[in-house]
């Protein structure tokens, strides 16, 4: 089982590129970036995140994603470049894709692109093209869409969001058919079309510890689905509680990676407990 990391990406706390090469000197596989272009002042008090609901400060100093995972590409050899999670539906198509292909061209094939529909519905509608309620089947239409983009050498698609005639959009990705999409929705709704579309599923645990269960009703769905679920892999982010055991019990159970997610737990120094978390990789072979 591989090991990543993940940081809020702040730039004024730790530059993308420092960050990137001490987590791949310490054993990390991967770093993982997420995106907020901005948070509406309004959601304040809507955060699923914590018990009080509101947002935690490093939500409000995030740096762009594209950027500071280019910057980590350049510091580093072998780094997989993952973005934990990207919000698509708030993004021009073909930005995100030229810019998906043009990282993975760069970076040698590195880049794992993680996808969600974000938790603050002001931040959406402030925008995307689509309402809130139809933010999942959004993002599986975006996704196809990109997807055309990426493999088709005058692309063309048409369906209810995205609309467009031939285009040439290049560079193509390095990765064939295109870097792997890791859907970041574990609740039903989210899970069900990570089971239609996703190439592989990217749930965050925040505590969670019927691991067993839930990973089987999940390759359960995979199977009722007509997929192989040996062919899906599974990258677990972990919050709050990151410990040895829990690490070892997703290997066993055939989890490819976990993340740890400093979070908005790091407010100060994003890389405070890095070599703590580095330790433990050496004691998961």
């Amino acid at each position: 089982m591989q090991v990543g990391y993940s940081t809020m990406n702040n730039i004024h706390l730790a530059r993308p590129d420092d960050v990137a090469r001490m987590v791949e000197e310490r054993g990390f596989d991967s770093l993982w970036l997420g995106e907020h272009a901005h948070i509406p002042k309004e959601s304040d008090g809507t955060y699923p995140g914590s018990a009080d609901r509101k947002i935690p400060e490093p939500y409000k100093a995030m740096g762009d994603p594209f950027v500071s995972l280019a910057m980590a590409a350049a510091a580093t050899k072998k780094l997989k470049l993952g973005m934990g999670v990207a919000l698509p539906l708030e993004r021009d198509v073909f930005s995100t894709a030229k810019a998906v292909a043009t990282l993975d061209q760069l970076s040698g094939g590195r880049v794992l692109l993680g996808v969600g529909v974000g938790w603050s519905q002001k931040e959406f509608e402030n925008t995307a093209k689509m309402p809130w309620v139809k933010r999942y089947s959004g993002l599986r239409e975006c996704v196809q869409a990109m997807r055309a983009l990426w493999t088709q050498e005058e692309a063309s698609f048409h369906g209810e969001w995205y609309n467009f005639d031939k285009v040439w959009c290049n560079p193509k990705p390095l990765q064939k058919p295109w870097p792997p999409i890791y859907v970041g929705m574990a609740g039903p709704t989210g899970t069900a079309h990570m089971v239609e579309w996703g190439d592989a599923w990217y749930p965050i645990d925040i505590g969670a510890k019927d691991y067993g269960n839930k990973l089987e009703r999940f390759r359960n769905a995979l199977r009722a689905a007509g997929r192989d679920p040996a062919k899906v892999p599974v990258t677990i982010v972990l919050m709050g509680d990151v410990n040895l055991d829990k690490m070892k019990r997703y290997r066993d159970l055939g989890v490819e990676r976990v993340v740890v997610n400093v979070g908005s737990q790091a407010q100060t120094n994003p890389l405070q407990n890095l070599d703590q978390y580095a330790e433990m990789i050496a004691k998961l072979k």
